[in-house]
């Protein structure tokens, strides 16, 4: 099995795969392997990464909201699924209230974009496919989220994250995804766990696994894997304990050169 990161991983900066990763990866598509994109996006925002991969076969998943969805790709149906009620983040809204943050929280099908706290870069990006929903934390509907995300400028983020650690860690597993993005995750929640239960439907274990990724939200499936692999573009908490680095970052098709190499396609 390959799990993938997308952004930075598999994209490049203009969220796009490669002709060269495309070739690749459904070349080993085609020879039986698993093909697996493993992201912290929601799931209604990769399905056109998911048909232009062709990942429709009968045993094909996709692993979403960092671990806390897995679903069949040409069924819907759900293999795993966890994640957070209403109040479990209220510790969350009110830290970000004190602090003059925006607030996003995502069940598995929508944006609820928390109006009192003003809008986020994350919402401002609009991204295709995301229903971004504006309440108050009060009108916040009891569902299952995924997650709840801090998305503001690098800058403001590089002083919120070590407090939030310090203060919150024990609440939430606490990641950065993007530069501009600090995700709450439930606890229990983590690519590994997501690929775990499905590394599990094949009776698999983590020697059948590779893994490409970049961010703080890879370290543990990138530390875990048979083979985990970093791309060079990287950060180097991740690099480090990485079996493999990229010779190429993810704008030169680092996946492909890999993939390229390792199963020596020609």
């Amino acid at each position: 099995m390959i799990a993938l990161d997308l952004d930075n991983t598999l994209l490049d900066s203009h969220k796009k795969i490669s002709e060269a990763n495309l070739a690749a990866l459904q070349r080993l598509h085609q020879q039986g392997l698993k093909i697996v994109l493993c992201t912290g996006r929601p799931l209604s925002a990769i399905h056109p990464y998911i048909a232009q991969l062709g990942l429709t076969a009968e045993t094909d998943y996709t692993i979403t909201f960092n671990g806390g969805l897995v679903v069949h790709n040409a069924t819907g149906e759900v293999l795993y699924q966890n994640g957070l009620h209403k109040t479990d983040f209220e510790p969350l809204y009110r830290y970000a209230t004190r602090r003059g943050l925006p607030l996003d929280i995502l069940d598995f099908n929508h944006n609820f974009q928390i109006k009192e706290l003003g809008p986020s870069l994350y919402t401002k990006t609009k991204r295709v496919g995301v229903d971004f929903l504006p309440v108050s934390f009060k009108e916040l509907p009891d569902n299952l989220f995924s997650t709840a995300l801090i998305s503001t400028t690098p800058a403001t983020l590089d002083t919120v994250n070590p407090q939030v650690s310090h203060d919150l860690f024990t609440t939430y597993h606490v990641v950065r995804s993007q530069p501009h993005m600090l995700e709450f995750l439930s606890p229990e929640v983590d690519k590994i766990v997501g690929i775990k239960a499905l590394l599990a439907r094949f009776n698999w274990d983590t020697s059948n696994l590779m893994t490409f990724g970049d961010a703080e939200n890879d370290f543990h499936m990138i530390q875990q894997a048979g083979e985990g692999v970093a791309m060079i573009n990287g950060q180097l908490d991740v690099k480090a304990v990485a079996d493999h680095i990229t010779a190429k970052d993810n704008n030169e098709s680092g996946v492909a050169d890999y993939l390229q190499r390792y199963f020596e396609l020609v």
